[in-house]
């Protein structure tokens, strides 16, 4: 259902908790969210090269590895491939696949 305030060829971000510092720079999770949402193919593929580690008998999987790997496969006009999104994706990664969270050591994050 379209938002009222949203023209009609006006794209929407799913942004499930947009920064709170009105005026501010976007947070760390609002540049993550609007690249997800611009690269999908991104996610898709480390989803498969996760599968693929894990099927090889990996008991765990660096995401900033998968990231290095993805650089080389990726068209050379993709920008945006930021280490620091990689924390985000793991998350995203678990919250799909919650069988796969042992692959992955998270930390507490301490940035929105």
């Amino acid at each position: 259902m379209p938002l009222p305030y949203a023209s009609a060829g006006q794209m929407l971000l799913p942004i499930s908790r947009p920064s709170f510092r009105a005026g501010s720079r976007p947070t760390l999770t609002d540049r993550f969210l609007a690249f997800d949402a611009e690269h999908p193919y991104v996610y898709r593929a480390l989803e498969r090269l996760t599968a693929e580690r894990l099927a090889t008998g990996a008991t765990r999987v660096g995401l900033k590895a998968l990231f290095e790997d993805l650089r080389w496969q990726l068209p050379a006009g993709v920008r945006g491939l930021n280490n620091d999104f990689t924390a985000l994706y793991a998350r995203k990664l678990i919250e799909d696949h919650p069988h796969w969270a042992p692959a992955f050591e998270l930390r507490r994050r301490r940035t929105p």
